[in-house]
């Protein structure tokens, strides 16, 4: 007989690569997947898995490298305003299509957050690629979404852990993911991110390069070697808003797990790696596989452990 779970993926940026492998770990082990509820890339990786392409999703995001995340951002850097993800939702909607989330196999909700009326939405019905949209909009950084004269951001803003919604589904277990989780990395992976770290800046290099020699054919030497400083600059200030937005999500994601909390609790390591380093899908797919399986076998067992808090 199968164990049923009601799954909450938390908010973390690229961390949240690590929910594909925390399902793939319940379902090698038996456990039955029946409500799925998700914040930012909670949502979009909660959503694929209940549209029943996560397998598809997968093997696009492990073929990514840094120079193709660079690629498909719509980032205009040599101008202000929020970065847009065009392209990365036009590949995401070819994989979808109109999908629609009352359509899907199983009870999905991506929680957002409504700026004017200062409280969470819950996506339960309509259109899927919206709703992930909405959830994933990082304030400053992300462009938000409009939809039925509300501004929407995401739900990281309000609900970084959105257990709230699995509490109806019924289900043996309400196990949460906390991408945000003030636990020490495992050995194997501090090495492996100071490779990946390395191969970044090198590439980050070679982009701006490319922004530099595009920036020659427009203005001129001298503003080419400006347009390379105001690049850097960009950058690091996503870098430095991204790390300010985490924080946020650590705090709050504390506060709502004690709130709601659930049978287990699988916490990733927020310094596994950054929330815009999406080039780095088949380490944290690996990581989030491997603490899932590590926090079960404590579970199965009626205990904790480093990567799992067992809360009832």
């Amino acid at each position: 007989m199968s164990k049923t779970v009601a799954l909450a993926l938390g908010s973390g940026g690229a961390r949240g690569y690590a929910h594909i492998g925390v399902i793939q770990a319940l379902e090698a082990r038996g456990y039955e997947i029946i409500n799925v509820s998700g914040c930012s890339m909670g949502a979009i990786v909660g959503g694929f898995y209940a549209a029943g392409k996560l397998d598809q999703y997968t093997e696009w995001v492990s073929k990514l490298g840094y120079l193709d995340v660079l690629r498909m951002l719509d980032l205009n850097i040599l101008s202000g305003g929020a970065i847009k993800l065009d392209k990365v939702y036009a590949t995401i909607e070819d994989m979808l299509g109109n999908c629609q989330i009352e359509d899907l196999s199983l009870p999905f909700t991506a929680v957002a957050t409504d700026l004017q009326n200062k409280k969470e939405i819950w996506f339960q019905n309509g259109p899927l690629v919206t709703a992930m949209r909405a959830s994933a909009a990082i304030p400053t950084i992300l462009a938000p979404v409009v939809s039925n004269g509300r501004t929407l951001v995401d739900g990281a803003v309000l609900n970084p852990v959105p257990i709230a919604p699995c509490v109806s589904a019924h289900a043996q277990y309400i196990i949460a993911v906390d991408l945000n989780a003030d636990v020490p990395l495992p050995a194997k992976q501090v090495a492996e991110g100071a490779d990946a770290e390395e191969e970044a800046e090198n590439a980050k290099n070679v982009w701006l390069d490319a922004v530099v020699n595009k920036a020659s054919e427009w203005f001129g030497k001298k503003d080419s070697e400006e347009a390379r400083k105001e690049a850097d600059s960009k950058l690091g200030k996503i870098e430095i808003m991204s790390r300010m937005f985490e924080v946020m999500q650590s705090s709050l994601g504390r506060f709502k797990i004690a709130t709601y909390p659930p049978d287990l609790l699988i916490r990733i390591p927020s310094e596994s790696c950054d929330m815009y380093e999406f080039y780095r899908a088949e380490e944290m797919i690996q990581l989030g596989r491997e603490l899932a399986d590590q926090a079960l076998d404590a579970f199965e067992q009626n205990k904790s452990s480093l990567y799992g808090d067992r809360l009832s």
